[in-house]
């Protein structure tokens, strides 16, 4: 792949009181990293300097002033900011909850303004990052402000992809969220997902119930019969190929889930619990729907561990990984919609090479 051609990876720093930092960095000590794409990290040369000093990190760091500075080849830093910042790890701070929304939303305009191709995200705190001019719960809903398409959270592996009906919604509101409306939404969300991200000809997806049971014929409630069985029927008229509800409590220890391309929850842990109990360190938070690519690791700014050099690295690997990915792979898909003959412009992701860098 020529340097030109290499895919310009931006990369908002999260909390620095966390372990975002520290995996950030940590992946470019092996500089193999560099010969598939060119990241940007939004924060400050200083910041990043004291982190690598911190970790007695062994790499270059490119401080630069703007991302059309870049040097291909180099770990760029892009200063979003000047002042020192008051790095203690491990604990929560509105200040740098601050520094944490100034990345994310320096990354952000990045991305739309096309300079960089894709966003991962490091871990924030959903706390610390509350203000007047931000009032976001996370990564997704911000996101989904300032980005045009429909957003979805899609947790994925290699082998295993699920998506909400809900995401950060109290359990208690759960219900009364989901609709009719919603159900098919989301449904065409992940159908569109699996076609052009992941390269799924005929995607096979399943549903789980709302209500233990699927409420039992009405017993534990009726959201099941009344909302999300007559749904998924007019889907399934339409030629996708959807099935469900399942009740949620046998499906993934069955491993009914391996028979599907992607199981769609209906709230968050219904979710999120089977996901990383399968795949925890490997699992990617993938933000589909949107007309860009933004993806993340699958945990959070872990600050029991932070600054004692024992954050592993995996998820976030997979995060960039699986980025690129999706990102060749919507190209590829526009390109060979065009021209069913076409070759994509952007060379096609070495997948061998990819597996091994994974490793």
């Amino acid at each position: 792949m020529k340097r030109e051609e290499k895919i310009i990876v931006g990369i908002s720093i999260g909390d620095l009181n966390g372990i975002g930092s520290e995996i950030v960095l940590k992946i470019f000590e092996d500089n193999r990293m560099l010969d598939f794409f060119t990241p940007v990290i939004f924060a400050s040369t200083k910041t990043m300097s004291f982190v690598k000093n911190h970790f007695k990190l062994n790499i270059n760091l490119n401080g630069i002033n703007n991302v059309k500075e870049i040097i291909h080849g180099k770990v760029n830093i892009v200063n979003c900011w000047k002042e020192n910042v008051h790095i203690n790890f491990g604990k929560q701070d509105v200040k740098i909850g601050e520094y944490a929304i100034k990345s994310l939303e320096a990354a952000t305009q990045s991305l739309k303004e096309g300079t960089i191709d894709v966003l991962v995200t490091a871990p924030i705190n959903k706390s610390n990052i509350q203000s007047e001019t931000f009032k976001f719960p996370g990564h997704t809903d911000y996101l989904a402000k300032e980005l045009e398409g429909d957003s979805l959270m899609f947790m994925v592996t290699n082998t295993l992809r699920v998506g909400l009906l809900t995401d950060h919604v109290p359990v208690k509101d759960v219900s009364s969220h989901i609709s009719s409306e919603l159900i098919t939404k989301k449904i065409e969300t992940v159908y569109n997902s699996l076609k052009k991200d992941f390269r799924i000809n005929k995607p096979r997806i399943a549903v789980l119930g709302i209500n233990p049971h699927n409420g039992d014929n009405g017993v534990i409630g009726n959201e099941d019969d009344v909302v999300m069985r007559p749904t998924l029927q007019k889907i399934k008229e339409s030629g996708k190929l959807v099935f469900g509800p399942y009740a949620a409590d046998s499906f993934f220890g069955s491993d009914n889930y391996k028979n599907f391309d992607a199981i769609i929850a209906s709230y968050h842990d219904q979710g999120l619990i089977p996901f990383k109990t399968l795949s925890f360190g490997q699992g990617v938070n993938f933000t589909a729907g949107l007309n860009k690519v933004r993806t993340s690791p699958d945990h959070g700014t872990a600050y029991e561990i932070a600054g004692k050099g024992e954050a592993d690295t995996s998820s976030f690997k997979e995060a960039i990984f699986t980025a690129v990915s999706i990102f060749n792979n919507r190209n590829e898909f526009i390109e060979l919609n065009k021209n069913p003959l076409a070759i994509s412009k952007r060379k096609r992701f070495d997948e061998r090479k990819y597996e091994s860098k994974k490793k």
